[in-house]
């Protein structure tokens, strides 16, 4: 869905003038579908002609297969140089991008459509089979949101819970991996640590309780409570 470096819009005045129209977007969505030319999913046809709006029709089946297809922009009812846009702002900010930010830029008037579309685009950057986290990684959980009246600890009623591992590098953090989860139990916490950091490796957590089944999944845990850090022993 990115474009190549070498081949990447060095301002925003370069990206209007490479996709200001539907047909110039859905043009480089069929390069990088069909580098080396068009070639049928069902019948492996080399021939096919565009229909309109993100259409080729095979010219061996007559089977229609959509540029979008597969895509973030799949399904989407939002223009594609829009969603163009949006690419290009939020892999070119240094500092992150929030979705009133998005909003603002795009001049969308529903911030839950720049909140979606930000979400998607986040979700499409994950390089899926990446690297789990290795070495020493510290695992935690916290609330998101406003204040809460009547709850306590881990409980919730309206925050977000998210589940966050930090590689230790010295004084400093390595990689992260971040998760939204339901809750704090241990059938949310431990499926997030399997799939964030290898097995085999220290990670080191508070005393909740949710961390205490790490240690027959594998893991090296270390824990700390309010009377200190501790280390379960072979026969714990």
């Amino acid at each position: 869905m990115f474009l190549a470096v070498e081949d990447y819009p060095r301002d925003l005045r370069e990206l209007e003038a490479r996709f200001s129209t539907e047909a110039a977007c859905r043009e480089y969505l069929f390069q990088l579908r069909w580098p080396d030319g068009f070639r049928c999913p069902r019948c492996g046809e080399t021939k096919s002609w565009p229909k309109g709006d993100g259409l080729v029709r095979c010219a061996g089946c007559d089977y229609q297969v959509s540029v979008t297809a597969g895509t973030v922009f799949q399904d989407s009812r939002l223009p594609l140089t829009l969603w163009f846009r949006a690419v290009w702002w939020v892999t070119s900010q240094k500092n992150g991008v929030s979705a009133m930010g998005l909003q603002r830029v795009l001049g969308l008037k529903s911030y839950k459509t720049a909140w979606t579309l930000l979400h998607k685009l986040r979700r499409a950057m994950v390089r899926p089979g990446r690297d789990r986290l290795s070495g020493r990684v510290e695992v935690d959980e916290a609330l998101v949101g406003g204040e809460e009246e009547g709850v306590h600890g881990r409980q919730t009623e309206t925050k977000a819970m998210i589940a966050v591992a930090a590689e230790e590098d010295g004084p400093g953090i390595g990689r992260i991996r971040m998760r939204c989860i339901p809750d704090a139990s241990a059938n949310s916490l431990i499926p997030f640590v399997e799939d964030s950091v290898e097995p085999g490796d220290v990670v080191h957590t508070d005393g909740w309780l949710g961390y205490l089944p790490l240690k027959d999944k594998g893991y090296r845990h270390e824990g700390c409570s309010n009377a200190g850090c501790w280390v379960p022993t072979r026969e714990e």
